[in-house]
């Protein structure tokens, strides 16, 4: 089978899984959530094991994991207060892990552990805050026009994405960057935003019709520019760690953190949107 097929294949099979998870909500798009933050956390940690760093990758996992159940379950402030303590703990861990005569790459091995929670855990755990209304409950009266609102998230960086390589393929001929990823074009950026800009607006009127106008086009703009950039900070970690994907785990797509970080760049950029925009 080719790589495209699978990609396809794996595709049908997991869009109306992950669609009825944020549809209906709850324990189930928290578990989505869960799987989504904990599988790209541990693949953020093993892109720094390939640079020879050495995260506590099972505090930042828990941790990671932890900062999306608090969120579920007590709203943002519970999950703020434990990032009070997030970096005293990091260090803690650092401290008291097993070592031989050496503390080198202390610094290192501190920071991307701390990267790995804010970036993925404290991102990721933003969808759970828009899915859970928390703050959002005059933007999404209705419990089901969120989850509603996280399909259209997720079918506006779909189609952005589609649009960028296809049009960057066959148009693109302005590289934006050589060194991060020197694939994408300038042509299939701009196609990727117009896209995101149009599906953003097209859900509006098709699912979401209470959802301000202004709300939609400014989810389109955050996933045509920051979910675009996203892929390339992600990438930027991956050719750092000499890697071409962050793992094998989904056939024909690479990592988790391969196919979400588009998704997890954009969430907190998107939560604000909803609470200060509204």
């Amino acid at each position: 089978m080719s790589n495209l097929a699978m990609r396809v294949l794996v595709a049908v099979v997991a869009i109306p899984l992950i669609a009825a998870a944020c549809y209906f909500g709850g324990p189930y798009f928290f578990l989505f959530t869960t799987a989504l933050i904990v599988l790209s956390a541990n693949e953020f940690y093993n892109l720094a094991n390939s640079k020879n760093l050495n995260p506590s990758a099972v505090f930042g996992i828990t941790s990671a994991g932890v900062l999306n159940a608090l969120v579920y379950s007590s709203g943002l402030t519970a999950a703020f207060d434990f990032l009070i303590l997030i970096i005293p703990l990091a260090l803690l861990s650092e401290l008291f892990r097993k070592r031989t005569d050496k503390v080198s790459g202390t610094f290192e091995n501190v920071g991307s552990t701390l990267v790995g929670i804010f970036y993925v855990g404290l991102f990721g755990s933003m969808l759970t805050a828009i899915r859970q209304r928390f703050g959002l409950e005059k933007v999404f009266p209705l419990e089901k026009d969120a989850g509603l609102f996280i399909i259209a998230i997720l079918a506006t960086i779909w189609i952005c994405d589609s649009a960028a390589y296809f049009v960057g393929k066959s148009l693109g001929k302005h590289k934006m960057s050589k060194f991060v990823s020197p694939n994408k074009t300038w042509e299939g950026a701009i196609a990727g935003f117009v896209f995101a800009l149009a599906t953003a607006i097209a859900a509006k009127y098709l699912v979401l019709p209470d959802l301000s106008l202004r709300l939609s086009f400014g989810m389109g703009i955050i996933i045509g520019v920051f979910g675009q950039a996203g892929d390339f900070v992600e990438s930027m970690f991956k050719r750092d760690a000499g890697v071409k994907d962050s793992s094998t785990l989904i056939p024909g797509h690479g990592g988790v953190f391969d196919r979400f970080d588009s998704l997890l760049f954009s969430a907190p950029f998107i939560y604000l949107l909803l609470e200060h925009f509204r």
